[in-house]
């Protein structure tokens, strides 16, 4: 089968079966990486299929109360990634990937370090978790000594600083913040190291602290963000401010928090509310 055929599917895909966009696009790449490395036929224009409508949903946020429910619900060390996620308004993958030295103590930051679009930025150490967090890297560093101890290969390092400095992996300041408890092989490099938390035990904890505290919303990791710039604009911070603190590109991304407010707009009172007396029967 050649472009016809492949137009047809994934037009089949958005006409007909309705899926989502990013289920279509990762068809349109299955078949592109099928035919090029596996069947190892030249590549065909494809363009002009029907493509699927992308749906734009509103960020589920979790009120002060719930956050601060869902807080009690856990145990460290996933309340401490949770409450990081919250504090700073982290992505998933951006809290997993902190070493010791992205942590600033002294002027209360962290350093997101190739971030979103590799870009590097600043954001808040929320003061809760000064204590907790001094307590988790004097707990990290009994286990540090003990891999350089028996010998363990050191951290993984981003891009090629590995061949740049090759000592910098066993050094503590590029310790991961939140290391697995065990180590294991990378599929990479072939060596035996410590690696950060997966991301899926983070995940479980979180679906799991939802359902127990009762929280109704479909509350995911995310949703700690979505929660952070959500409720720093309903305590007055300018939009400008928390595009910063996200790492947003475009102020029209941060913008979608304003319609998840609880009195978005200019505080817009309901007709409702200023009707008075009983409602009568007809």
């Amino acid at each position: 089968m050649g472009a016809p055929e492949i137009r047809a599917f994934l037009s089949h895909l958005a006409t007909d079966v309705h899926v989502a966009a990013s289920t279509q696009n990762q068809a349109l790449n299955a078949l592109v990486f099928l035919y090029r490395y596996v069947l190892e036929l030249p590549a065909a224009s494809i363009a002009g299929f029907t493509p699927a409508k992308t749906q734009k949903s509103l960020p589920v946020v979790l009120n002060r109360q719930e956050v601060e429910i869902l807080h009690k619900t856990l145990e460290d060390p996933w309340k401490l990634m949770i409450q990081l996620l919250y504090g700073g308004g982290l992505r998933l993958m951006e809290c997993l990937r902190l070493r010791v030295k992205d942590i600033d103590f002294a002027y209360r930051h962290i350093t997101i370090r190739d971030g979103k679009g590799n870009k590097d930025r600043i954001t808040i150490l929320p003061e809760s978790v000064v204590t907790p967090l001094k307590a988790k890297l004097s707990e990290n560093k009994k286990l540090f000594d003990s891999d350089r101890g028996i010998g363990l290969e050191g951290v993984k390092l981003p891009g090629a600083l590995d061949r740049k400095y090759p000592a910098a992996g066993k050094q503590w300041e590029w310790q991961w913040l939140f290391p697995a408890p065990e180590p294991s092989l990378d599929p990479r490099s072939g060596v035996i190291r410590r690696h950060h938390i997966h991301e899926s035990l983070l995940q479980r904890a979180m679906k799991a602290a939802v359902v127990c505290s009762g929280i109704t919303k479909p509350a995911t990791c995310h949703t700690m963000r979505h929660s952070f710039a959500t409720h720093l604009l309903e305590s007055g911070y300018d939009i400008r401010t928390v595009q910063e603190l996200l790492g947003h590109h475009d102020v029209a991304t941060t913008m979608i928090y304003t319609h998840v407010l609880n009195r978005p707009g200019l505080a817009v009172r309901s007709p409702a509310d200023a009707l008075v007396g009983p409602r009568e029967s007809p």
